[in-house]
């Protein structure tokens, strides 16, 4: 499986730092735990409050900054054979608020955005949480089980610092 990830970082933060193959092995990870093999591409943009306000209310209707924001590839199935790699979409992570949840949570800030990436993708995958409540366990179970791959703890308990 190869993944290839573009990032754009408009917003950086020192409380942060992550490498590309990092950030690789988390989506690899996720794929591999829902047995997926092909090679993927997606996108992945770090923002301030403003964009990802913007982009929430322009797309949720909701006019507040968010943590994560996904935007799947709507690619016809008949094209699929002729790429390279399938497209997965767009995150954008928005890191004002990543910093503000994991001290809220008291977790660590890169553990907070490892989860966020891989909710991230599993949205991109087509899971959704807000449809109910067997589908929020269904994901949040993943989660769980695709951090502690990469080990890090249960991220709904308190504290994995």
């Amino acid at each position: 499986m190869k993944i290839s990830l573009s990032i754009r970082q408009n917003f950086k933060s020192p409380e942060l730092t992550f490498k590309r193959a990092e950030l690789i092995k988390v989506i690899k990870t996720t794929l591999q735990h829902l047995a997926l093999q092909e090679n993927y591409e997606l996108g992945l943009a770090c923002v301030d409050n403003q964009e990802s306000q913007q982009l929430n209310r322009t797309y949720r209707g909701k006019d507040k900054p968010t943590n994560v924001l996904s935007f799947p590839a709507e690619i016809p199935e008949e094209v699929l054979p002729m790429l390279d790699a399938r497209p997965l979409g767009d995150l954008v992570i928005c890191i004002p608020v990543v910093l503000q949840e994991a001290q809220a949570q008291q977790k660590t800030v890169l553990n907070h955005f490892y989860h966020l990436l891989v909710h991230g993708v599993l949205h991109l995958l087509g899971y959704d949480h807000e449809l109910g409540e067997q589908e929020a366990d269904e994901m949040e179970q993943l989660e769980i089980d695709i951090l502690a791959k990469l080990g890090i703890k249960n991220p709904y308990l308190s504290q994995d610092t």
